[in-house]
């Protein structure tokens, strides 16, 4: 099979990557999108975001979605997020496109029934005019009548820095920039105005350091928040030097490049060994609990925390699962 290649925007890694590292913080944005209540404490299941769709002359056309993941609490419900920094034409199409095979991968046959259940799908721009609509339609006409669903929308620059924290939607934090970005020319040009900026960024700092005091985030959240918030600041200032450097200033700069993956990586290897030294003390059973609970409270991502525990203790993700949850 022959993979096709794939492109991607800064924007949508650093999208991927708080998903990924920091995926709790994705609950609050979907409460806010449709109007859920989930309380922080539900299970996060990522799918494989690659997906690959039949194309006429019987190719495949591999696809990567910027996300696709299923939410377990009171019930189980799958999502499909994506990211753009603006509409384009073909977007609707593409959303389609992805929605039925997510919803073709988790199909189930019985009997002479095929079921298949599409995913809640929005779409977050980073951008957005006055023609952008507030919702996406799409409209599927078959011999038994005609279904219509909705694809919510979600504005970044409609939300202040005081709706971000107010609301906790700190996976918009990163890309606040984009509400300033028509007025680069003129921060370049005017120290006062850019120090307004700076400010901002200041007090987006200073709540950020709060929420780490009062154990809302970990030290790894934080970390990984602000040098995420570096990476959308190098692109989309990329020709405006001072409001680059001025923000980054404010922020960390480049010491924080590598700082959340290096707390990650040593928690780790901190919370492996101690769960290791308590297996020895107490049973396999007990150290792998230990392993678990050390690596939960030091911020590590489930996921990782899953891989970590079946690399160690050569366990099946069927087994593991039942220590993380």
């Amino acid at each position: 099979m022959e993979y096709v290649k794939t492109t991607s925007t800064p924007y949508d890694d650093v999208f991927r990557t708080l998903l990924n590292d920091c995926s709790p913080l994705i609950l609050p944005v979907i409460n806010e999108v449709f109007g859920t209540h989930y309380s922080g404490e539900e299970k996060i299941i990522f799918s494989p975001n690659e997906h690959f769709l039949n194309q006429q002359g019987g190719n495949e056309d591999g696809r990567i979605t910027d996300t696709c993941f299923r939410i377990e609490g009171k019930e189980s419900k799958k999502y499909h997020l994506e990211c753009q920094s603006s509409t384009d034409n073909s977007m609707l199409i593409r959303f389609f496109e992805y929605d039925t095979q997510i919803a073709l991968d988790q199909g189930k046959v019985k009997g002479n029934i095929l079921t298949v259940t599409l995913p809640h799908s929005a779409v977050l721009f980073l951008r957005h005019r006055g023609s952008t609509p507030d919702s996406l339609r799409t409209r599927v006409v078959t011999p038994g009548g005609t279904v219509e669903y909705d694809i919510q929308v979600m504005k970044t620059q409609q939300y202040t820095l005081k709706e971000i924290f107010e609301k906790n939607l700190l996976f918009l934090l990163p890309f606040y920039i984009f509400s300033h970005e028509t007025r680069f020319e003129e921060y370049e040009k005017s120290k006062i105005k850019l120090g307004m900026l700076k400010e901002e960024y200041e007090e987006a700092k200073d709540h950020l350091e709060e929420l780490l005091n009062q154990g809302v985030i970990s030290e790894y959240t934080r970390c990984t928040i602000i040098d995420m918030s570096n990476k959308v600041l190098e692109h989309i200032a990329m020709k405006y030097n001072s409001v680059r450097e001025g923000v980054k200033a404010v922020m960390g700069g480049k010491i924080l490049e590598y700082e959340a993956k290096t707390i990650k990586r040593e928690g780790i290897k901190q919370g492996i060994e101690q769960g290791i030294e308590q297996g020895i003390e107490q049973g396999i059973e007990q150290g792998i609990e230990g392993t678990v609970s050390i690596l939960k409270k030091l911020g590590i991502p489930p996921q990782t925390i899953l891989d970590k525990i079946q690399e160690q203790y050569n366990l099946s993700p069927e087994a593991s699962r039942k220590y993380l949850f």
